[in-house]
């Protein structure tokens, strides 16, 4: 059997309840672009000047609302404020809406924002995680449902989805990115992007999108978070940007800045990106948001002196609303009346937010959608957040093939995020609650029976440096024939202003382990974490272990599934993964320099000669203590099957400008039961007038098959798809030779070569 695989197209979904009700609400009354846009002049012709720098201003809460005060209400009658973060009471919501439509003098309508980043109440993984799934419709249908949920609370705003390319796991928001590469992260972000907004963001259950952070901000110098970003112009279009572009071009309807610098300019100030690139070379229409009090952090960036110039900067630079600051507030007016700002310019800035609130149908359907609370928790929504956490988890090793495991064994199940119902549900969860989490002790109670689990934490949190739990875990696995070990990071150690130097498992979890494998059990390592974790010292003391990133709600019935076989996993990893932190960064992506690692040359430093000469090693790009390899690869992962892959083809070994060629493989199952594996298609460009990456991902596809199947995977690859930026900074598709592999990780498969031709 063979098939063609055109590049993905995100996946809808919607409960058939909640169609109805958007159509009962929508009814006829759909405003075209047209009615929008006359909409919007009429409106700002009518404004005054507050109430135009009102439209620029986000006013609210800190995470934990705890009331809205007089002064805010006030100021919504007055028109000065346009956007609301972290109002969660539904009562307050409705009193400030209320305010805004019947009380304010022209009823402009507030959007009401909060971070909705992988769940409202029902939490999916951590978007790491979600990447780990290569499945965009994982992504959609994880957003879809998040937006179903926050509705409720009268969100129609989120400030998701993060692409920030990653390439440092000491970045503590690397948990919130989709990983090192620009392919994955588009097509993950444009997923959620659908998700959230889906094809009308009229909808009453659509909330707008959030691309964030333009951009460069996960390449924070040394992964200290707010740090400068270091990225050469060709590397910031080539990859940085691409995810940014991809949003663009579905739709997104917001952008928000990054605390960054680039090359000397703050991100918030930077108008040849926000102004050039974002408005002129894309066409953006929406509007841009800075992040918390990224405007004014520029004084501390050294780039503005006061308040006042930073807000210049801004809005010269196209930024539309301000989190949480009052630059704007306190002097765009004095800007305006000293002619270093054009009024026109700020009517433009309003009527870039104006549209949104249109497209969102404010200004026809304001009010909170109700009637849908059943919504939150659904089990529908539990069901989908159970399969998105069990193609989450990545199988990194399987010894002896010990797992999965038998119903008959009895477990030691160990560690302390084995029951840890807060820390599973991973950073930016601010509406969930933790009674909501089944966790893997719930899970394997109720596989096994009680009688079959031994439980004892052996460590109450991760950090943990106290051993007084060791002989109760000791104990346990001695009582059992396999240990079950739950490690990793508690949330708080991962999400923003999280980074860390050392990414062992925290506190006493190593001495734990090793004196856990002392006792000769085969042991199980299930890590739940906020990212890679260098756990290459305890590596050889597991037969398998499963990497679980941070589940959300169902991490427990996902785990268990998975440990004794119900599934079998089916992750791959969407970052390189370290042996150690000196290694930092090893993406898969990189350039092959002048002198290229090989293993020919190198030598370890434990075999180096006492007084060997000093040129005598090989004089190429490793370490002498690590070489020149991550632990595992970009795109690895293992299932409970064997793939083989053979038979490449090309359909032809040239390639025309402006045509495709097919690139097709045998994968068969070589395996005793069904399994998916990922597919990936990678290409090097040999020669270019610029360098070129040793490998880039240009697609893939998950294919399930039976034991004993195999298909024929069928890619096309156009040459729109080999572009750079050339050494005069112009996207192009180069004449020349390429190697192009059918791969199931970036360090492995099967490679044939072609040639570009004019």
């Amino acid at each position: 059997m063979s098939f063609i695989l055109p590049r993905f197209t995100p996946y809808s979904r919607f409960h058939l309840l909640t169609n109805l009700t958007v159509i009962l609400l929508l009814g006829a009354s759909q405003l075209t672009a047209m009615d929008i846009e006359q909409k919007i002049d009429e409106l700002v012709s009518k404004m005054t000047l507050e109430e135009k720098i009102g439209q620029t201003a986000m006013r609210g809460t800190s995470s934990r609302e705890t009331g809205v005060s007089e002064e805010l209400k006030q100021a919504v009658r007055n028109g000065e404020i346009g956007t609301f973060l972290n109002v969660m009471t539904p009562a307050n919501v409705d009193a400030l809406q209320r305010i805004a439509v019947e009380e304010s003098r022209l009823g402009i309508p507030l959007i009401f924002a909060r971070d909705v980043i992988h769940g409202f109440r029902t939490i999916f993984p951590i978007p790491l995680g979600i990447a780990s799934t290569w499945n965009p419709e994982v992504a959609e249908r994880g957003a879809r449902i998040s937006a179903e949920e926050a509705v409720n609370y009268g969100i129609r705003w989120t400030f998701a989805p993060m692409m920030d390319i990653a390439r440092d796991p000491r970045w503590g928001r690397i948990a919130e990115s989709f990983g090192e590469d620009p392919l994955l992260n588009s097509d993950m972000s444009v997923a959620m992007i659908k998700g959230f907004q889906t094809d009308d963001l009229s909808n009453p259950t659509a909330i707008a999108a959030c691309a964030k952070h333009f951009v460069g901000y996960g390449a924070a110098e040394g992964g200290r978070d707010y740090n400068t970003a270091l990225i050469p112009e060709r590397e910031l279009r080539d990859i940085y940007l691409k995810p940014f572009k991809a949003s663009v071009d579905a739709g997104v309807a917001t952008i928000m800045t990054a605390f960054n610098e680039i090359d000397g300019i703050p991100a918030s100030g930077h108008k040849y990106l926000l102004k050039d690139v974002l408005r002129g070379k894309w066409g953006f229409d929406g509007f841009v948001v800075s992040d918390w009090a990224s405007i004014t952090e520029m004084i501390d960036h050294g780039y503005a002196a006061d308040e006042k110039e930073a807000a210049y900067k801004s809005m010269r630079a196209g930024l539309n609303v301000e989190m949480m600051t009052e630059a704007y507030d306190n002097h765009l007016a004095e800007l305006i009346e000293e002619g270093k700002i054009d009024e026109a310019w700020l009517d433009e800035m309003v009527k870039q937010v104006l549209r949104v609130k249109f497209r969102l149908g404010l200004f026809e359907n304001p009010e909170r959608l109700k009637g849908t609370e059943s919504e939150i928790l659904h089990p529908d929504h539990l069901a989908a957040a159970k399969e998105a956490a069990v193609q989450s988890v990545v199988m990194l090793k399987n010894d002896n093939y010990l797992l999965p495991l038998a119903k008959n064994k009895t477990v030691a199940v160990i560690g302390p995020l084995a029951n840890a119902p807060h820390e599973q549900q991973g950073t930016w969860v601010f509406d969930s609650r933790k009674e909501n989490s089944v966790t893997p002790i719930t899970a394997l109670r109720e596989m096994l029976g009680e009688e079959q689990v031994n439980f004892a934490e052996g460590m109450s949190y991760s950090r943990s440096k106290s051993r007084e739990g060791f002989s109760d875990a000791i104990e346990a696995a001695k009582n059992s024939d396999i240990v079950l070990f739950f490690g990793g990071e508690e949330a708080i150690l991962s999400g923003e202003a999280h980074s860390r130097a050392n990414l062992d498992l925290p506190g006493l979890q190593n001495e734990l382990i090793d004196e856990l494998a002392n006792l000769g059990k085969p042991m199980v390592l299930v890590v739940q974490s906020g990212r890679p974790n260098t756990i290459h010292g305890i590596l050889p003391k597991f037969d398998s272990v499963l990497y679980a990133f941070h589940l959300g709600t169902m991490a427990g019935p996902a785990l268990a599934d998975l440990l004794f076989g119900v599934e079998s996993p089916s992750g791959r990893l969407p970052v390189s993964w370290p042996y150690a932190v000196g290694q930092i960064p090893v993406h898969y992506n990189h350039k092959n320099t002048g002198r290229p690692a090989n293993d020919d040359d190198f030598v370890h430093m434990d075999d180096i000669p006492i007084h060997a000469w000093q040129s005598s090693l090989g004089n190429d790009s490793h370490y002498l203590d690590l070489g020149f390899r991550p632990a595992f690869p970009f795109g690895y992962g293992l299932t409970y099957s064997e793939f083989e892959y053979s038979d490449l083809e090309l359909s032809s070994d040239t390639l025309k400008m402006g045509t495709s060629i097919r690139v097709s493989a045998t994968i068969a199952n070589d395996g005793d039961r069904e399994a998916t594996e990922v597919v990936q298609l990678y290409i090097r460009d040999l020669f270019g007038s610029a360098t070129r990456p040793v490998r880039e991902l240009k697609d893939y596809t998950r294919l399930t098959l039976e034991a004993g199947e195999s298909q024929t995977v069928t890619f096309e690859l156009h040459t729109d798809q080999l572009t750079f930026h050339n050494e005069n900074m112009q996207e192009v598709t180069e004449p020349g030779d390429f190697h192009v592999w059918i791969s199931p990780n970036a360090a492995e498969g099967l490679m044939g070569e072609f040639e570009v031709v004019e």
